[in-house]
């Protein structure tokens, strides 16, 4: 069978290509060669993150993929297990950005909160530690080791979307994409690697100066039942997450954290906290950059993690159920690539991290780019 689009890749970045092109009546083809997904997509929060993006169509892309998300949850049946953020602050500092950022156009819908009405949004808050706190109702949360495949199977079951599993691309020369299974032939190819740039196309990936970031994250399981109520997230975000970062208000909060949470900041801590349906946190992450980074987590750094949840949220004893590493693609001036091997074939990459927050924006410029 000839296709209209083969997408080389069924992460988040790839189902939201397919998603876009069969959406157009495209007749698409998925391939990957793991037998599901394994990567980035699903070894992290499965949380759609708005509020906080870098300013600009990063930004922009994410408002858009967030519309997607709550038509894709609902038609694929996936639960959104809660909604919107609290950003905590402890410093006059941290107090600063949030009021910069809310005189952006960014924070339309956002407010500022006391720490009772934090609270009231997010019930685990340390109250104690906490002086303010920013409230976006923007975010979703999806559990991704789930949402991912029952994206997938959607595609499949409702939009006619064929998935060829466990099938190694060698080479993409459209309309010609030649698989371990043999050549499959589409008229258009968009190839989304991840963070592979060696396979296909590498000396065009090369150009980019694309490496790797590893993060370490944790699920940890209160003894005592509790609700989240919201995505949570430590004042160590607001010097990170560009969207308060590049403020000019951001400056004096960077100076002080750097003297009172060097540790933190020197291995790229900043917490995110989201509940699954069973109770348990999903907690996170660190950030370490190297090519070919080590597939091992350092206990120091998972303990640097806990202790800004434990700073952070009041929610007494608990137990660390499991430990994880993930690997994404990163670049040193952009968030996001697409490259054009020939008018025919798209390469894209998410350089930031942020491919749940944004993949379905980035997936139907794609595909509008190519067919018009």
């Amino acid at each position: 069978m000839t296709y209209d689009v083969a997408v080389v890749g069924a992460g988040i970045l790839g189902l939201a290509h397919a998603l876009a092109a069969a959406r157009r009546g495209k007749r698409v083809v998925v391939i990957d060669r793991d037998a599901r997904a394994v990567g980035a997509s699903i070894r992290n929060f499965g949380f759609v993150t708005i509020t906080g993006q870098q300013a600009g169509d990063c930004w922009e892309m994410a408002r858009r993929s967030r519309e997607v998300w709550g038509e894709v949850a609902s038609g694929a049946a996936i639960p959104i297990l809660h909604e919107g953020l609290v950003v905590v602050a402890r410093r006059p500092e941290s107090e600063a950005v949030i009021e910069a950022f809310l005189e952006t156009d960014m924070g339309a819908d956002c407010e500022r909160l006391t720490p009772d009405a934090a609270a009231a949004r997010a019930p685990a808050i340390n109250r104690a530690t906490t002086t303010a706190a920013l409230w976006s109702p923007h975010e979703v949360r999806v559990e991704s080791r789930t949402a991912i495949p029952a994206i997938a199977r959607w595609l499949e079951e409702v939009h006619g979307v064929a998935f060829h599993w466990r099938t190694a691309v060698h080479a993409v020369t459209a309309p010609r994409v030649e698989t371990a299974a043999g050549a499959i032939e589409a008229e258009t190819v968009v190839v989304c690697p991840g963070d592979d740039w060696a396979t296909l196309f590498p000396e065009r990936l090369a150009t980019y100066g694309v490496s790797r970031c590893k993060l370490q994250m944790l699920r940890v399981a209160p003894e005592r039942p509790m609700r989240l109520g919201a995505a949570v997230m430590s004042d160590l975000g607001l010097a990170r997450y560009l969207g308060y970062a590049e403020l000019a208000a951001a400056e004096p909060l960077k100076r002080r954290l750097d003297r009172e949470q060097a540790q933190e900041r020197a291995n790229g801590v900043h917490l995110i906290v989201v509940q699954s349906a069973d109770g348990s946190l999903v907690v996170g992450d660190s950030h370490h950059y190297e090519a070919t980074p080590d597939p091992f987590g350092e206990t120091a750094v998972d303990d640097l993690i806990l202790g800004e949840m434990e700073r952070a949220l009041d929610i007494g004893a608990y137990r660390v159920t499991s430990r994880w590493t993930g690997t994404y693609a990163t670049a040193p001036d952009r968030w996001r690539l697409t490259d054009m091997p020939d008018d025919a074939t798209r390469i894209v990459v998410v350089t930031a991290g942020c491919g749940a927050s944004t993949a379905f924006g980035i997936g139907e410029e794609t595909i509008r780019d190519l067919f018009g």
